[in-house]
């Protein structure tokens, strides 16, 4: 098993948005309330920025391979968007896994690129598409109906706007924690408080319930038995206790308390 299940956190890339906007000398709360506003304008109502208005502060990564189950955020704290993208398609270049995602294709990923492309990112295993490897023919992290990139959300919705779900929902369903210690919509006021650390813990916490989603589905359409599943959900158990930090632990403890832990 070499499953890299990821998740990514963003807030207004106000650099943009000061040239967009044409507002050289406003403050980043400022720039942030003209993007938001804009926003509101076109759509009618929501601020939810345009995918390339996105800027990247925190990417969060389960790695299952082999013995072991690591969760962890790239890069330091402190690190900036380019290096915490190139780390990310890093680990597709040297691990060639098959990445798991809710709504990566239809969020994480078009940021990403928008991103990459920013940035001057190379990430030639991640596009290829058999042009010089021809396994990626007929299976490449591109496609939408290839495994190299499961997006659960499409997957599961049959590719059914109407019928997709969130991510929490789904989770809190299924006995997992659920979203902790914050929500996606807040990511932009902590990161204006220094809040980093909180964030990248908040982003840990998404990847482990999509990670276990991930699990219940390989369950589901005959990947994993029984016994399967419950051997992959101890690999975990023991990832996190290892881990030792308290955000997991706590994870570990809802998990355990919600009776999801091993069952299903």
């Amino acid at each position: 098993m070499n499953v890299f299940t990821f998740d990514i956190e963003t807030v207004p890339d106000v650099a943009s948005g000061r040239r967009l906007y044409d507002v050289p000398d406003l403050d980043d709360d400022d720039v942030a309330r003209i993007m938001f506003h804009q926003r509101r304008q076109k759509t009618g109502g929501s601020e939810f920025l345009p995918l390339y208005l996105h800027r990247v502060v925190a990417i969060s990564v389960c790695l299952r391979s082999g013995e072991t189950f690591r969760v962890w955020s790239l890069g330091e704290p402190e690190a900036d968007e380019p290096e915490l993208i190139r780390r990310f398609f890093d680990g597709i270049e040297r691990f060639v896994p098959d990445i798991v995602s809710w709504n990566g294709g239809g969020f994480d990923l078009p940021v990403l690129h928008y991103r990459a492309l920013l940035h001057g990112v190379a990430a030639p295993r991640y596009w290829e598409t058999g042009d010089e490897d021809s396994a990626f023919r007929y299976n490449n992290y591109l496609n939408r109906f290839h495994s190299r990139h499961t997006d659960l959300m499409d997957v599961l919705s049959g590719y059914q706007g109407r019928a997709v779900a969130p991510l929490e929902e789904i989770a809190v369903l299924l006995g997992l924690p659920g979203k902790m210690g914050m929500h996606g919509s807040h990511v932009w006021e902590h990161f204006r408080e220094g809040q980093i650390g909180a964030i990248r813990d908040y982003c840990e916490t998404d990847v482990l319930n999509t990670y276990l989603v991930y699990l219940r589905f390989q369950r589901m359409r005959g990947r994993l038995s029984r016994e399967g599943y419950a051997a992959e959900c101890a690999v975990l158990r023991e990832g996190l206790e290892k881990d030792g930090r308290r955000h997991l632990l706590e994870f570990l403890d809802h998990w355990i308390a919600a009776g999801g832990a091993g069952e299903g």
